[in-house]
Parts: C-alpha cells; sequence; structure tokens
C-alpha cells in the first residue's frame, strides 16, 4: 500500500489537487463534442467552454416539456393558435454556433447581431458602383490585360492555365436563365403604396393600418403569351403584379389589366397555355392568339366568352402600362384583428384614365418600336411624370355574396361595379427605375401564396392552382428553393425561420438549432401565435354554397357562362363595340378550320346576336346555330348595363402628361409659332418632339432656332399621341415632296387622334385625302386648324384631353 506524502510540498499538493482536479475535468469535458458527464460542473472562472456547458444545461433545463403540445389539439386552436415556447437563455454563449466568434475580421466581420437577419436590408447593401475602380476577377483579382488571352507565344494556342479569360467566358456561358412559361416579356419599377385611412374595421394588414402609411413596392407589367423578345404590343393580357414590401412580410397582389380570366379551375391552365402559346409543330405565331389550336380550345370552353369579350375589346392593347386599369382577378378576403372576414375584389384605377391603341396602330408601332411600353414606363419615370394608381376594394359578405346570381368563386365572372361600389383606399406611385434590369425585373419572384396576416385566400379553385405553381416555377427558373434570398425578392421585414441550406443560400445562421420545438436555443425561433398576430387561415371558409364532400366538380352557377359577356359588350360604347367586333373578325379570319370558326361564332350568338351577326358577315359566313347552353335555368343578371366597364367611362385626370405630341418640320416653316405650341404643350406636362427629314438644325423662314430630335423616318407618326402641322409656305412644301409626312397625317387621323393644323399646314391635310369634317357632316373636334398659335394649341390641348375621337372613325377606314 503507497504512503502518503508527507514532504510539505507533497502536503500542499494533497491539499489543492482534488477542487483542480475537477476544475480541470470540467473545463476538459466542456470542449468535446461526442459525449459528457451527466451532470456539467459549474464553471467556476472565466473559461468559456465551461460557462458555455453551464448555460446550454440551464437553457434546455428550463423546458423540461413541451408545454403547448396540449394546446395543438381541438378546434378553440385552430382559431387562436398559442404563441410558442420559449426561455431566455442565461447568456448568448448558448445559442451561438461557436466560441470563436469573438474573433474579428475583414471577411467574417463581427458576431451576429442578436435577434436579426443581417441579410435583410435596404438593396443599397448590394448595389453597386464601379467608378474609378480597376477591372477585377469575380474572386477580386485585378487584371493587368482584358484585351487578349494568355498563349504559348504570340501565334501560339491559347492556355488551359490562364483562370482570367475563363472566369469571364465561364460566367457568359451562363448568364441566362430559363424564362417564365408566361409573363416572359415583362418590364418593372419601385415605388410607394400611401393608404388613405386607416381600414380596422376591414382588416390587420400592415398596409392598411393608418392614414398616410408608405409600403415600399415594386410593380412588375408582362404581356402573357409572348416569349421573353416578343413585342410589348401584341393583343393579350397585361399581367398587373405589386410587390408590397410590408413591415409585416411580402404580399404579393398578382393580377392582371383584365378583372376576369379563361377558365373556372387550375386543372386547365396548362391546356390555356399549350394552347395559346405559339402551335408545337412550326412555333408560330409568336405573341398571337390568332391562330387554329387557340380558338379550337376556347370554342370548346364557353365559360371562356366573357374573357373573350374583354381580350377582343380595346383593353388588349393598351396606349401604356400608366393608362391601364390592374385586378386581382379573384375573390380574396379582408380579417380584421377579431377575426371576422369579409370577402374583396381589388382594383387598380390608373390617375392618366384608361387608353388604348387601335390595331392598326398597334401593329405599326410593333415594327417601329417593340419596346413601346417598356420605353413609355421608362421615359415617363425618367422625366418626373410618375404613373400613379388609386386601389380600391369591392367588399362582401358571405350573405351578399349568396344572393349574387353568380358565383363568386368563379374567376370568370366580375362583380359589377352596380352591386358592390370600388371604394378607394389608397394610392400608389411609381417614381423609380430599377438600376439592373436582370438583378431586378427579371429576378424578381412573384406568388400568389405570398400573403400578410389580415388578408386570406377564398376557396376559388383557379387561385389554389396558383397558390401552387408560382412557387414550383420560380425554383425551377432561378436555380433552388432560396430565391427568396435574392435581393429584389427579400423582405425588409425580419426573417427567421429553420430552413437551412439548398443551392445559392446567402444566410449564415448562428448556432446547431435548425428545428422547432426546441430548448437548446431557447424555443427560438418561436411560433408567433395569434397574440403576435401570426397568420392564421380564416376557420370558417365560405359556408355559402359550399359543398361538405371532396369532389372534383363545380358548383351549379359555374356553367352559366353568358351574362357577363352580355355585360361586358353591352357596356361599352359604339366605338368600342365596333372594335371588339372587328378583333374577333382579325383573329377568326386567322383561323383554318372553319369547323372552330362557325363554333366560335356559335358561342357568341349566346353573348349578343348583334355582335354574332357582326362577326358572321365580316367572315363572310352564314349565321351559325346558337351553342347549346350548360346550364337549364339561366339566372337572372342583376346588372344589364356598367359604365365602369367602358374605357371612355375612365377619361383620368383630365391631363396631357406624359402623352407625346410629333410638330413636323422642315426647312422654310415658321419657327415662332412651332415654338409656341412646343412650349405650350411643355408646359402642360407633354413631350413635345421636333420631326423633321433629318435631325438637327432647321432653317425656319422666320430666323428662329428650330432643332429636330427626331426624323421623319426613325420615329414613325403612330409612335405619338397627337400631331402639329407647320405654318410656312416653303416649308409646307417641301414637307408635301416627303412621303414620309403624309404617313403621319393619315395614320394619326386613321388612329383617331387629334391634329392641329397652323396656316398652310392645312394644305399638308388636303394633300393627305383628310377632311376636317366627320362622316356625318359635322365639324371634327379632333382636328384643329388656326392660323394663331396660342388660340389654336389652346382647343388643341382640350382635343388632347380628349385622347381619341372615335366619331370620325369608319369600317374600313375613310384614309
Amino acid at each position: 500500500m503507497a504512503k502518503t506524502p508527507t514532504t510539505p510540498a507533497a502536503k500542499k499538493s494533497a491539499k489543492t489537487s482534488a477542487p483542480a482536479k475537477k476544475a480541470s475535468a470540467a473545463k476538459a469535458a466542456a470542449r468535446n463534442t461526442d459525449s459528457g458527464a451527466s451532470r456539467p460542473e459549474p464553471a467556476r472562472d472565466a473559461d468559456l467552454a465551461a460557462q458555455r456547458m453551464e448555460d446550454v444545461q440551464a437553457t434546455a433545463a428550463a423546458m423540461p416539456f413541451n408545454a403547448t403540445k396540449a394546446a395543438e389539439h381541438g378546434a378553440a386552436q385552430g382559431l387562436e393558435p398559442a404563441i410558442g415556447q420559449l426561455v431566455t437563455p442565461p447568456s448568448r454563449l448558448a445559442t451561438g454556433s461557436t466560441l470563436s466568434e469573438s474573433q474579428a475580421g475583414a471577411k467574417v466581420g463581427t458576431q451576429a447581431p442578436e435577434g436579426r437577419n443581417a441579410t435583410i436590408a435596404p438593396l443599397d447593401r448590394v448595389r453597386v458602383d464601379s467608378s474609378g475602380q480597376p477591372l477585377t476577377t469575380n474572386q477580386g483579382v485585378r487584371i493587368a490585360d482584358n484585351q487578349n488571352s494568355l498563349k504559348a507565344g504570340t501565334r501560339g494556342p491559347v492556355l488551359l492555365e490562364d483562370f482570367v479569360l475563363r472566369d469571364k467566358i465561364t460566367h457568359f456561358d451562363h448568364e441566362r436563365i430559363p424564362e417564365r412559361i408566361v409573363h416572359a416579356r415583362g418590364s418593372a419599377a419601385h415605388g410607394y403604396f400611401e393608404s388613405y385611412e386607416a381600414l380596422d374595421e376591414l382588416t390587420m394588414a400592415a398596409p392598411f393600418k393608418a392614414a398616410g402609411k408608405r409600403t415600399p413596392v415594386f410593380v412588375r407589367f408582362s404581356t402573357v403569351a409572348g416569349e421573353r423578345g416578343s413585342k410589348d404590343t401584341a393583343r393579350d393580357v397585361r399581367g398587373f403584379a405589386v410587390k408590397f414590401y410590408t413591415d409585416e412580410g411580402n404580399w404579393d397582389l398578382v393580377g392582371n389589366n383584365i378583372p376576369v380570366f379563361f377558365i373556372q379551375d387550375a386543372m386547365k391552365f396548362p391546356d390555356l397555355v399549350h394552347a395559346v402559346k405559339p402551335e408545337p409543330h412550326h412555333q408560330m405565331p409568336q405573341a398571337a392568339s390568332a391562330h387554329d389550336t387557340f380558338w379550337d380550345f376556347v370554342s370548346l370552353m364557353p365559360e371562356s366568352t366573357h374573357m373573350l369579350m374583354w381580350v377582343m375589346s380595346d383593353r388588349a392593347i393598351p396606349r401604356s402600362y400608366a393608362t391601364m386599369q390592374g385586378f386581382g382577378v379573384h375573390s380574396y378576403r379582408m380579417v380584421n384583428a377579431q377575426g371576422e372576414s369579409v370577402f374583396v375584389k381589388f382594383h387598380w384605377n390608373p390617375k392618366f384614365g384608361t387608353h388604348s391603341l387601335t390595331w392598326d396602330e398597334a401593329v405599326k408601332i410593333s415594327g417601329a418600336d417593340p419596346d413601346y411600353h417598356r420605353r413609355d414606363l421608362w421615359e415617363r419615370i425618367e422625366s418626373g411624370a410618375f404613373p400613379e394608381y388609386e386601389l380600391g376594394v369591392q367588399v362582401f359578405t358571405e350573405e351578399e355574396a349568396a344572393r349574387f346570381s353568380f358565383d363568386i368563386l368563379d374567376a370568370t365572372k366580375i362583380v359589377p361595379e352596380e352591386l358592390v361600389p370600388v371604394r378607394p383606399i389608397g394610392r400608389m406611385v411609381l417614381d423609380r427605375n430599377p438600376d439592373n434590369f436582370f438583378a431586378e425585373t427579371e429576378q424578381v419572384a412573384f406568388c400568389t401564396a405570398n400573403i400578410i396576416p389580415g388578408l386570406d385566400f377564398s376557396n376559388d379553385p383557379l387561385l389554389a392552382g396558383r397558390i401552387h405553381s408560382y412557387v414550383d416555377t420560380q425554383i425551377s427558373r432561378l436555380g433552388g428553393p432560396n430565391f427568396h434570398e435574392i435581393p429584389i425578392n427579400s423582405p425588409i421585414a425580419p426573417v427567421h425561420n429553420n430552413q437551412r441550406d439548398g443551392m445559392h443560400r446567402q444566410a449564415i445562421h448562428r448556432g446547431r438549432v435548425a428545428y422547432e420545438p426546441n430548448s437548446l436555443a431557447g424555443g427560438c425561433p418561436f411560433q408567433a401565435g395569434a397574440a403576435e398576430q401570426g397568420f392564421s387561415s380564416v376557420a370558417a371558409r365560405l359556408r355559402a354554397r359550399e359543398d361538405q364532400a371532396k369532389v372534383r366538380a363545380k358548383p351549379e352557377l359555374f356553367a352559366e357562362h353568358y351574362n357577363q359577356a352580355r355585360l361586358f359588350y353591352e357596356s361599352q360604347t359604339p366605338a368600342e363595340q365596333a372594335h371588339i367586333a372587328a378583333a374577333f373578325r382579325f383573329e377568326l379570319s386567322k383561323v383554318t378550320v372553319p369547323a372552330v370558326r362557325e363554333r366560335m361564332v356559335a358561342s357568341l350568338r349566346n353573348a349578343s346576336q348583334e355582335l354574332a351577326t357582326r362577326v358572321a358577315a365580316g367572315l363572310n359566313m352564314p349565321l351559325p346555330e346558337p351553342m347549346p347552353l350548360a346550364i337549364a335555368r339561366v339566372p337572372k343578371p342583376e346588372v344589364k348595363r356598367s359604365l365602369a366597364l367602358s374605357l371612355m367611362a375612365r377619361p383620368g385626370d383630365g391631363s396631357v402628361a406624359g402623352r407625346k405630341v410629333v410638330l413636323l418640320a422642315a426647312d422654310g416653316v415658321l419657327g415662332e409659332p412651332l415654338m409656341a405650341v412646343h412650349q405650350a404643350l411643355f408646359e402642360q406636362g407633354a413631350v413635345p418632339r421636333i420631326a423633321a427629314p433629318r435631325i438637327g438644325p432647321v432653317q425656319t423662314a422666320d430666323g428662329v432656332d428650330l432643332q429636330a430630335d427626331v426624323s421623319l423616318e426613325n420615329e414613325p407618326g403612330f409612335l405619338f399621341d397627337a400631331l402639329v402641322l407647320p405654318d410656312g409656305e416653303a416649308g409646307v412644301d417641301m414637307l408635301g415632296r416627303n412621303g414620309h409626312s403624309f404617313e403621319f397625317v393619315r395614320d394619326q387621323y386613321r388612329h383617331c387622334k387629334p391634329i392641329l393644323a397652323l396656316g398652310a399646314g392645312e394644305g399638308l391635310l388636303r394633300a393627305a385625302g383628310v377632311s376636317a369634317s366627320l362622316p356625318s357632316g359635322a365639324a371634327d373636334p379632333g382636328i384643329v386648324i388656326d392660323k394663331d398659335a396660342d388660340s389654336g394649341v389652346e382647343a388643341f390641348i382640350s382635343a388632347l384631353a380628349r385622347h381619341r375621337h372615335f366619331e370620325r372613325e369608319t369600317d374600313p377606314p375613310r384614309v
């Protein structure tokens, strides 16, 4: 048996060895990652590892069981979900990823700020300005020579080791991403939404919580059918998608410029898109619906008739994005803080009114400037004529919905404004163009599933499919599940969840916990519950007309397909009705299968006998028998005519801001009256431009300095909203010898736009065969002839404020 030490040194060592060894053991155990003592020893000094072990134990021990588990069951939980269980750890050591996080550096930075996701911040964090900076590789290595690849001698082969070349070419080879299947061609802008008032009685949604509250937005306009490189002015539905960056998360109101759609159920969406896209055997036509497969499909889908009325109307060829309505299409719900809900339909109404192109004009513009709408949006914002829209809502209850003659879950139906008026609740202003088209406009990802507390979905079957489809599509387009971390898609509200990894992950999460419930992170991030205004779905959905069983069927009222198509047509002005008939005539004339054409006209007879007769006559075909109805008893519509459905009912604020006016000039014109008109138009916010046979200086008869900024050939007349013809015999004579001049006059006249002829400029009207009288013999209010520039421009601006003068229109056109 060994003897106990007896020396003084040995005695001292014997007295201190037990606690020292115990502390040493605790410190050593705290440094292990695969096992530990049954109970951690208290940290007796500043040893961080031991302190962390003690704090982790204390944090986990504070949750001996899942205290919220019992509250997960029963109907009450569905109405008032409980807040998640959480505790506050003794220190940040307990929740960190590593003890070395206190080590700062140029790349690693410092410790993660407590309770904050530092990747969520304004876009300033990712903006790049290379002014005054040398060229580098993607790894930050400065490039000495960007002109030559590395070769074995001046004439030798290029070497594989040239990492600068490979860095540049490899990135270039992968610059493109798949385009959207629909809505591929788009243009976008930043802006803000400003609420008119608090809507506490309707909703607790963040943008509507106070009068004057501003929410940042990003808005993308698009065409539906065409590919990314197609033309802007195609006859098509336009997307109107608004991303609200609210302080409670992102809300995407993803709509169109038409309030209804072709189909009632998302099951038919792939069929619709396949039918309207270019025919697969020869990939034609691009960005057009005038072909067999589209009309074959819709002629067999009578529920499409209402949408066809809108698409064949001037709504499908808007003048600009700034003069185009937007709609949420579906019925949504607003939910207040008490959990009470109502149905809501969303409407965007443009400040500058609703205006369109004529078909002939749209066709010509597509050749001269396929970027017409994109250019207009950019130029308006650059010049300060900011597009502005008023957001209105139609609000109605389940009980009111049950009394309608149509089903509010049917996306082929509107709620007429005569039944439920539109209540203005705020305005949206677009005041900043993107810095980079790809990074923002192309990479932005909208999704109907992006919704915030205070809003909810209805049981619309088309909406249900969209909720799934958008996310699924973006995962494919943008390379993986982390597309929400691309700067344009990231919210301004804090983001905290347990989603991890995946392609292109940007966030670096602190700690080892990525699940819920947990105790090792104190229960965080915790379930918000109803107490923290977490999102909760409306519990009692659509009791009105809702079947209890799960079935693949439609409600009976979905079978009524024509009442609202008739309502739309009957609500148009005669000029608009003529345009609808002409559009059907054009589209169906392109169909090569007579049976498809006949079937479509047979369907139109159920919507409007007059329209069907006009279309049949235009196609030189006998009027077929009406298509059999899908409903045995047609409900009587509440509204037979709605002024709100006509473009003419929304002239805007009466201003001419943003309208483009061309003033013709040539050597020998009188410059003073032309510049007086130019100045008067500019002061009213219009965009006047001088067009001459050549750009540059024009030698005026009165010595006034005149500069043409466009030529008669590079900016055709149909790109402008109005025309001014100059005074001055010599100049008018020169213009009269230029065929382009007459194209300007004839197109402006044919497209029903205002024309001002100053003095001798009247001769150009006569030479072009344009009369100042209407077909009825009355004076044409859109043609102003005046020797005096001051009085002439006053009348001209009044005519321009009307935008179009359809009373001069004939079919076929006179000029």
